[in-house]
Order: C-alpha cells, then structure tokens, then sequence
C-alpha cells in the first residue's frame, strides 16, 4: 500500500450486478437504525445507468404489453419481490403492503409458469407502452458565423455529413448568428429567406414567437411530406422553420454549403460581435411553441464568448480580459452573474419542455462555457470543448453523436422521467446527475437533501445507454424493533425511444437490514461505487463553498472511516491495517484531492465546468479513470502491463501509456525515443522495436473506440512539453526534497501517497479527525 495499489489488477464482486441491473451502491447490506447508518461515514448511494445495455446477457427485447401497476399510492410495478397468490389470482405491493388484482392476462400463471417481470432473473425490465406514437425527433443547429475561414468549412463540412445520419422523418431547423441572429425558413426554396433578429437586443419570448408568426391560431394543417401516417407533427407555422430532413436536405445542405462568415467588419483591437445569447433565446422560443414535450435537441455551435447583447461573456474590447478563477473568487468578474442567471433561465425554460441543449465549443480561449454550463446539465445535454472545429476531437465526437443501435434507431432517447420508491424504512435524499427535479412529493422523501432533493421524480429530458445518475438514501428506522429482513428500491425510467414509442424501464432492487455488528455490512463496501458517489458529493459542494472546505471534508470523512473500518492497536501506526475491500479507497481519495474537479490550478472555468458536467453523467469505471488515471508500461522485457500511477514508473526504457478519459497519452521513455529517432525499428533485425513503437498506438486506439467525447491524443517524448501531462498525475514518490526509489524525480511541492497514508495511519489510531 506504500506505493499505492492498482485497481485494474483487482476483480470486482459487484460488477455483475452492474451488468444485470446497471446498479452500484456504496453499501449493499444496511443498518437496520438510522443512527447506526450515519456512522457508517460514507452515505448510501446507488449509481444507477437507466438504459444500461443488457444485449450480451440477451435481456435487451422489451415486452410488448403494458406492466401492471399498484392500485396504491406508491405507483410501484409488479416485479419478482411480490407476493403472489395464483389461485386468488391478486398480488401484494411490497412498497405499500397494498393486495392487487391480477389482469384477466395473468389467468393461467402458476408457480411454474411466471411471466418473465415474475422471474428472479428479470429484477431490471423494459415495456413498450400502448401511447400514440410521439413526434419525431426535432433536431435544431444554432450555428456561430464569427469564424475564420478553415473553420467554418470544417464545421459545414460536419454539419452536412450529420444530415445524413438523422432518420429520414427527423425534423431539421436552422439558425446562425454574428452580430446578427438569422432564423432561416427552410419551407420557402423559392431563394434563401431568413428572419433577422438584432444580437444587441433581448426579446421576450412572447415577442419571438409573434415576429415568427408562431402566435395565434396553431391548428396543425396536413402534414409536409416526408412525415409518417398516425405521427403527431408540429403545428402549420412551424413547417416554415422545422421540416423533416427527407423534405428539406437539399435546401438545408446548400443553405450550408453558401454560408458566409459574419460580414460585421471587426477591428483588429476586437473581438467579433457575437450574439449567443439572443441565438438560444430564439432558439428555445421556437421549440417551445413548436414541440411540447416532445423530443428535440438544440445543437449550439459556438467558436468563442458571447461578446454581444443578453448573455455577455466579456466585453468586445481585447484589452478587456475573460474571466479566470481568480477573478470569480475575488468577484471581480463583472458579467458573470448576470449571464450565469440568464442562460439559467433559458436553461429551465428548455428542460420543463423537455428538450435538449448539446455545446459544441470549438476555440483555443473560452467561450463562456462555465456561464452555459446549466444549458447542458440541466437538460442532460453534451458537452465537447476542442481548440476548433477541425480537430479530430470535434469532428469524431459529432458524428458519434448519431450512433444507431442493431435495429438502425439512434441510441439517444429524449423526454425523460426517473422515479425512485423505497419501502417504509428506507427514504430518497436526493440525485446528483444531469437532471431537474419533477417536485414530486412523496412519503419516500426524507429530511436530509444530497443533490436536487425533496423530491423522488427528476426529469433527465435526454438519456443515452451511458447516462448515469447517482441517488442517495437514508435509513429511517429510529429504532431497532422496527425492522429486520430487507428493503426495496424500485427505479421507474419513462423515455420516448427514437423510434417513437414510449418505453418504460423498470429495476428492482433489494438489499438486506442488518445488526450494526454484523461483519456483513463491512463486506458489503463497495470501495470503487463508494469513491465515485463521494467525488459526486464533493464536486456539488465545491459549486458553493470553498475548495479548501470541501478538501477538509473529505479528509474528515475518510479518518473517520478508517478509525471505523480498519484494524489497528490505538497510538500504533504500524498495526495499521485495511480490509481488501476498504484498501484502495483512500489512494481513490487522495488522487481525487488533486484532480482537476477539485484543484482548479492550471485549468481556466471553462474547462472546470466541462470536466465537472462529464463526471456527473459517467458510470463508475468511467468515474474511477477520471479520478485516478490508469497506466500502462511497455518494455522489450515482457507484454504489456498496468503499472502504479507514480513516479517510479517512469522509466528511460519504456513506454507508457496514459489513459485519463480526456486524454490518451503515449509517452517514450529517453532510451526508446533514442532509438526511435536513429531509425531503428525501420531496420529488418530490429522488428521487436518496431511493434513495442505500434503495440501502445493500437492499444490507444482501442481506448478511442467507444469514448464519448472522444479524448485528445497526445504522442510525447521524454523531456518534451506534453510529458507535462504525465507528470502532473503520477503520485509523485520522488521528488525534489525527497527520494523513495527508482523513476524520474517530479518537482513539486505536493505530498506523496506515502506521506499521505503515513498523516492517515497516524490521525486514526490517535483517535484523532
């Protein structure tokens, strides 16, 4: 534990209950008192991935007929924990002890013949609901013309390429904007008509929607072309702006291939006028009239800050500097707040719309994304940050975006709800994810709140087979008599699939109450979920209090979790010691102090915001590669194998590949970078060298496969300027003032995991926290 343990070479007991159900909770046998659960220290918590793909365990066919549901209060669904009684032919809700009727369907069930939502194997199920067919999906570009030229031919290039991913019934609509917002009408293909919007102006809603003619009467006329027979469409006024693509490609494409860069003259002392703000505005206005609760997703293109009009990020004059960290914590950013609120407000008027807002910042400086950040995490909407739109990042990330699923459907689902029932002795605290509440109230709501709380229904509006929301509970028991035996958690996910029905997801949970002394709760800790939710806690809390609290909390928790958990002799650091379960916790811990969503040194608030909005819809290995990344070392003395995260692992004769989800790194050690320079793996007897250069850069690229956003690659040598990016992770065991071994020597000031473990065996066996 010295030198810190690494997690790949570690089975995990819990990952095929992820698999079955997408689950994975902290704790996975409970205290059967509340009090007793508070001193468990880490809360309980389930990170739940809703559309989890299930097609290798061959559960992935919905059912084609509705669930039943319980006539009580609780709503719950029939599931393999009720109670069944064949004969009388009723069932007893666990969630509310109510007895139900079976369906006249259910009349020849017998203990040996279960429909499947019976059977134990079946505890996550999925329904196709007997609801009209919804809308197409509505897919809207808000694209910036303030771009050099490369760029924006890049970004054409892209835009055009998706078209021809959409599904031919999806509905397309275009805005760009400069100094100016242009609503263009894809309806009229007699020459290219727009309505023009002044970026220097907010316009009510109401006055948007009267200048594009969407007021007034809506009655819905005969449906454009293209539409499919029984599908609700928007109404007549909108078939100007939203068509669907198999009508409109050909006028949409050359509306594309003809744009021009914004023709505002910009003075070489300015920054380009450019209006985001009034673009989203009109934007959600348009939607709002046009598609309720329906799916659409706004795509925002934006290569730099809003400069102009309702949602100023920084002033127009170069002089005038964007906002750094320092400048929010002195509060000398004089737009921020007013921004902030602004694109909040669009923010929620979207997400009650159910609709999507995805960010697509193609810039070297920022583009206010940390102002926007809302617009994405409120609507469970993407993020991608590139140095521009020609980048690989960008271009690949896009397209991934319509990635199709086995029957040729997008795998993206829209117009989300999750609901979450507990049984009487267990209550919801809250969500941390991508999501709104639904302000649903409900006897499982508990006092404490961890997230958006207060409630146990939250609408995610976009959801992807990747989303992952992490739900925390308390126990409520106040005392031991009131209960023994287990608990039930049942998460209901409603979402409209892209082939237009409405599906309903289903998982049931059930996790026992114990004794507090019973050594089954020790051995139900799930280190890796446990670390994952703690980041989540921590990242939400560093939103409003200081970094240096939340970094004091952190410690506080993780000392009182070992004086709890671990064995040792009071005042003997040396006695020490961790079960396996609990051991790499604290190393979890420590990398996660010095990662990016808690140490904001040398990232910029943009790039805070993004890698915070990544972590909350991530599921757990996602997370952990995040918080600590993984390391791979490739020599000609044997394969490939992970190796610590440290700097003892920097060695002149190998090759390193690092992986932290944003970046894949490859890094040659002095010696190999020699060898490859003096052109020794293009020689015939030197073919071993040849394929230690390539076997890393494959390895790579299988890491690339099925990343979303897709990570920078970076190909560095030792001694070069990108090896920063190594060095900065790595535990630094070696460093100026002190030496532990082999490996390269870090100039830091920070302390090693040896010197961290060391501050901990101490803390805890003194009592201390």
């Amino acid at each position: 534990m010295a030198n810190g343990t690494n997690p790949l070479e570690m089975a995990n007991p819990f990952e095929e209950i992820e698999d079955q159900d997408g689950i994975r909770m902290s704790w996975n046998a409970w205290p059967n008192t509340r009090i007793e659960a508070t001193r468990l220290v880490v809360p309980i918590g389930a990170l739940y991935t809703p559309l989890k793909d299930r097609s290798a365990l061959g559960l992935s066919q919905p059912l084609g007929y509705e669930p039943v549901v319980c006539k009580g209060t609780c709503r719950a669904i029939l599931n393999p924990y009720c109670q069944i009684d064949p004969r009388g032919r009723v069932w007893n809700c666990p969630f509310c002890l109510q007895r139900n009727q079976l369906p006249p369907q259910y009349g020849d069930i017998t203990p040996q013949s279960l429909p499947p939502e019976l059977l134990p194997q079946y505890t996550t199920i999925e329904y196709v609901l007997n609801k009209p067919p919804a809308m197409p999906p509505v897919f809207l570009y808000v694209v910036d013309t303030c771009l050099d030229e490369d760029d924006l031919k890049a970004l054409k290039d892209s835009l055009v390429v998706s078209l021809s991913l959409l599904p031919p019934n999806a509905l397309v609509g275009l805005i760009t904007f400069g100094t100016m917002t242009q609503v263009h009408e894809l309806g009229y293909s007699d020459c290219p008509k727009s309505h023009v919007f002044r970026g220097s102006k907010e316009y009510p809603p109401k006055h948007i929607h009267e200048m594009l003619g969407l007021g007034g009467n809506q009655a819905s006329q005969r449906p454009p072309a293209g539409s499919r027979p029984g599908q609700p469409m928007p109404p007549a006024n909108a078939h100007r702006f939203l068509l669907p693509i198999s009508q409109c490609e050909f006028t949409i494409t050359t509306i594309l291939e003809n744009l021009q860069r914004d023709p505002w003259h910009v003075a070489t002392d300015k920054r380009p006028l450019r209006c985001t703000g009034t673009a989203l505005c009109v934007a959600a206005a348009l939607l709002e009239t046009s598609v309720q609760n329906s799916g659409a997703r706004i795509f925002l293109f934006a290569g730099g800050a809003c400069t102009e009009g309702p949602g100023l990020v920084v002033g127009s004059e170069l002089r005038e500097p964007i906002r750094s960290h320092n400048d929010i914590y002195k509060e000398t950013a004089k737009h921020v707040k007013k921004a902030t609120k602004f694109y909040e407000a669009i923010a929620a008027r979207v997400a009650d719309k159910g609709h999507i807002v995805d960010i697509f910042a193609g810039c070297l400086d920022q583009v206010g994304l940390m102002e926007m950040k809302k617009l994405a995490t409120m609507t469970n909407g993407c993020i991608v940050l590139s140095d521009s739109f020609n980048t690989v990042v960008f271009k690949q990330s896009f397209i991934r975006m319509f990635e199709k699923d086995q029957d040729g459907f997008l795998t993206m689902g829209f117009n989300a709800t999750l609901e979450v029932q507990t049984t009487k002795d267990l209550k919801v605290c809250g969500l941390l994810g991508p999501a709104i509440s639904a302000n649903k109230k409900s006897p499982c709501v508990g006092e404490t709140e961890i997230g958006i709380g207060g409630t146990n229904a939250w609408k995610l509006c976009g959801i992807t087979p990747k989303t992952t929301v992490s739900v925390h509970f308390e126990v409520a028991n106040q005392t031991q008599a009131d209960q023994t035996g287990r608990g039930l958690v049942q998460f209901v996910t409603m979402y409209q699939h892209s082939s237009g029905q409405y599906r309903l997801r289903v998982t049931t949970i059930a996790r026992s109450f114990v004794d507090a002394s019973n050594p089954q709760i020790q051995s139900s800790f799930d280190q890796e979920a446990a670390a994952v939710l703690m980041a989540r806690i921590g990242v939400f809390k560093a939103e409003n209090d200081n970094i240096a609290d939340v970094l004091r909390w952190l410690d506080r928790l993780l000392i009182r979790l070992c004086q709890k958990f671990a064995d040792y002799r009071k005042d003997d650091p040396s006695s020490f010691q961790l079960a396996e379960n609990f051991s790499i916790y604290p190393q979890f811990m420590f990398h996660l102090r010095r990662s990016q969503f808690l140490q904001v040194f040398n990232n910029s608030p943009d790039e805070t915001a993004y890698y915070c909005h990544i972590l909350n819809g991530e599921d757990v290995n996602n997370s952990l590669i995040m918080i600590q990344p993984t390391l791979m070392a490739y020599t000609l003395n044997g394969p490939p194998e992970p190796v610590l995260l440290d700097s003892i692992s920097i060695k002149p004769d190998a090759i390193l590949l690092l992986d932290t989800f944003f970046h894949v790194l490859i890094w040659h050690g002095e010696t190999i970078a020699g060898w490859r320079k003096a052109g020794y793996h293009e020689m015939p007897e030197y073919a071993n060298i040849k394929e230690l250069l390539e076997t890393p850069k494959a390895d790579a690229q299988e890491l690339l496969l099925d990343r979303f956003p897709i990570p920078r690659y970076i190909d560095t040598d030792q001694g070069g300027s990108q090896a920063r990016f190594l060095l900065s992770k790595v535990n630094p065991s070696n460093t100026h003032q002190s030496q532990y071994g082999g490996g390269a020597v870090i100039p830091t000031d920070d302390v090693s995991l040896q010197v961290f473990m060391e501050h901990l065996k101490k803390l805890s066996v003194s009592g201390s926290s």
